[in-house]
């Protein structure tokens, strides 16, 4: 795939994913919402600088190639996003329920993905970097974002009712 496809395709995704944020911070409680992004954007934007420092991910085709080595369109908008709406779907959930929903976004991310490292230059694994380490590390990540605001959000309910 060339490259001015390639950036269709990422102005495409960004265009997209902010249309889907506008309509999921719609949703109460906004203040947990953009806590969720901005706390998966914040660590993803550190955690995904470390691997390309290592140079076990590399992101030849990517929005602002000048300023940013990181995919930022994955790691502060694609994602967060998505795990804004993980966090919504499961708010209610018992820990199992979001253990199995996780998949349920995690295994469609992992697909586009490989689809993007065998056909495009939107990312390159490197040094022994496999499909299974990005399922895990999205996984992992992804329950721990959501454990994380359900902390948050029993702390603050604790605090308002005392």
């Amino acid at each position: 795939m060339n490259e001015q496809t390639e950036q269709k395709i990422l102005w495409s995704v960004l265009i997209t994913s902010f249309l889907s944020l506008i309509y999921l911070l719609k949703k109460p409680p906004i203040k947990d919402w953009l806590l969720v992004y901005f706390m998966n954007g914040f660590s993803n934007v550190f955690i995904d600088a470390f691997f390309v420092s290592k140079n076990t991910l590399s992101y030849p085709t990517r929005l602002f190639p000048k300023i940013l080595k990181g995919n930022f369109l994955f790691d502060f908008v694609v994602y967060p996003t998505i795990m804004v709406y993980y966090n919504q779907v499961t708010r209610n959930d018992s820990v199992w329920l979001m253990i199995i929903k996780v998949f349920l976004f995690t295994i469609p991310m992992l697909l586009i993905e490989l689809w993007a490292v065998q056909h495009t230059s939107l990312i390159h694994w490197k040094n022994g970097w496999s499909w299974k380490h990005s399922f895990i590390s999205t996984t992992v990540k992804s329950l721990l974002n959501r454990f994380t605001i359900g902390v948050i959000r029993k702390v603050d309910s604790n605090m308002n009712h005392n």
